[in-house]
């Protein structure tokens, strides 16, 4: 028979074996494009496997903050994920707070409208939002491109919020309150306090709904000054050729925002992406 402790140590190995070779296949494109961003002359085939390559240098790095207006498409990005991010966490929590604790009129039916917008993809949003900031004049702005990014956010930012809400026991509310907190106070100290793992995903989903969004952007924006992240690196694409070295700088400039963002909120994601699911 065998020993528990062999069969631990095997079920041990074979797990860290295929973690380990999906990290490998995660990790692998990421380095190709850097070994791309390194050759010289925008060469996007080459016949060795090595990741850094024959003639390396980082003149798509230099170009790329030198003599590109990446900078400008970073500001971009970031301030319009920025704001993103608050007012989806603003309205999340507070939204969701609202459909976890409180009975109105009308409840069930706004849980299904919102629900329901999540089974359409962003593309049937389009003429509508189109045609909406035409009216409220707000075509081609940074303020347009904010309202549509968070009417995108949101849905999925109130479920989640509202879902995690229940998982906490109105009880601590009531022995707040029993002790003479106000409903705010109590929402401030006590519940947002223990509901920082759905904060964390509420952020996360906003930042990243902005910040790596293309056909949105495309469709709504049209000044070059006004241009996003994704949209800087299309234009490094044309029909007759495309400047792949200036390309995957690029992507790896991009990436590191959203990296740097995942690690500083790893310690609350995994417990607020399971128990915000649990109900809804």
């Amino acid at each position: 028979m065998a020993n528990p402790r062999e069969l631990s140590l095997k079920g041990k190995i074979g797990a860290y074996s295929v973690l380990t070779l999906f990290t490998i296949f995660a990790i692998y494109p990421v380095l190709r494009v850097f070994s791309i961003s390194l050759r010289p002359g925008d060469r996007l085939l080459t016949k060795s496997l090595a990741i850094i390559p024959d003639g390396a240098n980082f003149n798509a790095y230099i170009s790329l903050f030198t003599e590109e207006p990446f900078l400008i498409w970073l500001r971009n990005s970031l301030l319009i994920s920025i704001v993103v991010t608050i007012v989806g966490v603003s309205l999340a929590t507070t939204a969701g707070y609202a459909f976890s604790r409180f009975k109105f009129p009308g409840k069930s039916s706004a849980m299904i409208a919102i629900m329901t917008t999540q089974m359409f993809p962003v593309s049937i949003l389009l003429l509508p939002l189109f045609i909406l900031l035409i009216n409220l004049r707000l075509y081609d702005s940074f303020l347009g491109l904010i309202i549509a990014y968070s009417a995108t956010a949101l849905p999925f930012t109130i479920w989640q919020m509202k879902g995690y809400y229940d998982t906490i026991p109105y009880s601590l509310e009531e022995a707040a309150m029993i002790d003479g907190a106000s409903r705010t106070y109590t929402f401030y100290k006590v519940i947002l306090p223990l509901a920082l793992p759905a904060l964390a995903i509420t952020a996360l989903f906003s930042f990243m709904t902005a910040y790596s969004e293309y056909l949105v952007a495309v469709v709504l924006i049209q000044n070059t000054d006004y241009f996003t992240l994704p949209l800087g690196l299309k234009s490094f694409q044309s029909s007759m050729e495309a400047s792949w070295g200036l390309y995957s700088a690029g992507a790896i400039i991009v990436s590191l925002p959203v990296v740097i963002l995942f690690i500083f909120l790893s310690r609350w994601l995994i417990s607020g992406l399971t128990l915000g699911s649990v109900k809804g």
